[in-house]
């Protein structure tokens, strides 16, 4: 599975993003995606994760309520729609695909990353 992750720029506090993440194959391989992020010096954390067929979801504390992950199916794509986005969320942002069926947040059940895009937000 090969993943080309794009959206990410520069904007201000307050702001808004919307990331992209296109598989190139799911079934059989992917069952679930995951958006994680590696700020400088900072290990990766995970942001956001959910399943290809129920479409279920689950977030990290510091991201509920402002960022929502949904897919696309019939595009293999996953979306991550980042807003009031704050300083902190300054990093550089990963997709990966898992086999599991599960909802999963650690960077160990995933199988495929893509290769990142960077998110910086100025105060």
């Amino acid at each position: 599975v090969q993943l080309q992750a794009s959206g990410g720029g520069l904007v201000q506090t307050g702001a808004s993003l919307r990331l992209s993440c296109v598989a190139s194959e799911r079934t059989g391989s992917s069952y679930g995606m995951g958006w994680f992020r590696q700020a400088p010096g900072k290990e990766r954390e995970f942001v956001a994760a959910i399943t290809w067929a129920g479409g279920n979801t689950y977030y990290a504390d510091s991201v509920k309520g402002r960022f929502t992950i949904s897919r696309e199916s019939a595009r293999n794509t996953v979306y991550l729609q980042m807003n009031t986005l704050k300083p902190e969320d300054t990093a550089v942002y990963y997709c990966a695909s898992t086999r599991s069926m599960r909802t999963e947040v650690a960077v160990a059940y995933y199988d495929y990353w893509g290769q990142g895009t960077q998110v910086t937000v100025s105060s």
